[in-house]
């Protein structure tokens, strides 16, 4: 399966790019801070589903998912036979909408251990800021959640996207960073990830 996950920026090329260098895209995943026309959008262009977290920055989303796309956060879902999660937002540095303690997301991840535990293998945790200390910053914002690693030692999902983190990459491979047996990757801009048995194919 062939996934497009996107964060932080729109990408004109994706959206508005030549019809016959378009790559084949069966799933997209949203990490956050990006506008909801842009994910409605790529769905609507790469004729793909699409499922998303919202970011810090991420005011205008409506309480129900958008046309066409399923809001992923506080879920465990099954799509294609892949088992998706979703987990939203960022440290609480203002107040703002989508900001959490490490506490308050620890209650949300406890919400869903149900649903986490019934999937058993989870292939894709999706969310807008990273497990603390693997890509993350040291200024409030920036921080990551200590929950996450939690999750990562429990339930070792194959692939954890976020984005929040800003960063420019010569390499795709500068982006994902092993945790235990969880694949992290920063999904700023967009990153194409192709799951197979044997895992990451870039």
């Amino acid at each position: 399966m062939q996934i497009l996950a996107v964060s932080d920026i729109v990408v004109e090329d994706l959206v508005n790019g030549p019809d016959n260098r378009r790559p084949a895209v069966d799933l997209i995943l949203g990490c956050g801070d990006l506008p909801p026309e842009y994910l409605y959008r790529l769905g609507r262009r790469f004729r793909a589903p699409v499922f998303y977290v919202r970011g810090n920055h991420d005011l205008r989303y409506p309480h129900r998912s958008l046309a066409g796309c399923t809001n992923l956060h506080a879920r465990v879902i099954e799509h294609g036979g892949l088992i998706l999660a979703g987990l939203e937002g960022s440290r609480w540095y203002n107040g703002g909408p989508a900001q959490y303690r490490d506490i308050e997301m620890k209650r949300i991840i406890r919400r869903i251990k149900p649903g986490l535990k019934r999937a058993g293998k989870i292939d894709i945790v999706v969310s807008h800021a990273p497990p603390r200390h693997v890509h993350d910053r040291a200024d409030r914002c920036h921080k990551g959640f200590n929950c996450f690693h939690k999750v990562i030692e429990q339930h070792k999902p194959r692939f954890w996207l976020h984005g929040h983190i800003h960063a420019d990459f010569k390499d795709p491979a500068q982006r994902a960073t092993l945790c235990g047996q969880t694949q992290v990757i920063n999904c700023y801009g967009h990153f194409f990830l192709h799951i197979t048995p044997a895992g990451l194919d870039k």
